[in-house]
């Protein structure tokens, strides 16, 4: 399982970030791999807003409008990944490359323990 978060760049630009669900963003990694200088997790609110979804139940897939997504390496290595379907507690399951694709992610890592 991957949790999506919402990161908000020096520049005010909106990003999500995939890591599995048992690790931490880093937050230094995921604006290098987003060519900003610094990342922050978003306000919930505007988390909110930016997606049309409920924060706890963001979905990296049809989001209200597309925001970079960068997803942390270690999907790739599953034959299957889990990531939120759009409300809590709901998930989709699909192969990390597909997901790659959908969200025309970058991969990088992200994470640490």
């Amino acid at each position: 399982m991957f949790k999506t978060l919402v990161m908000a760049t020096d520049s005010g630009r909106l990003a999500v970030a995939l890591v599995p669900v048992d690790r931490s963003l880093d937050l230094k990694a995921a604006a290098d791999a987003l060519g900003a200088r610094r990342v922050a997790l978003a306000p919930a609110a505007d988390a909110a807003r930016a997606t049309g979804y409920v924060v706890g139940g963001i979905s990296p897939l049809g989001q209200r409008r597309r925001l970079p997504t960068v997803i942390h390496e270690s999907a790739l290595s599953l034959s299957v990944i889990h990531v939120s379907a759009g409300r809590r507690g709901l998930e989709i399951a699909l192969h990390p490359t597909d997901l790659v694709r959908l969200c025309e992610a970058n991969v990088a890592d992200i994470a640490r323990d």
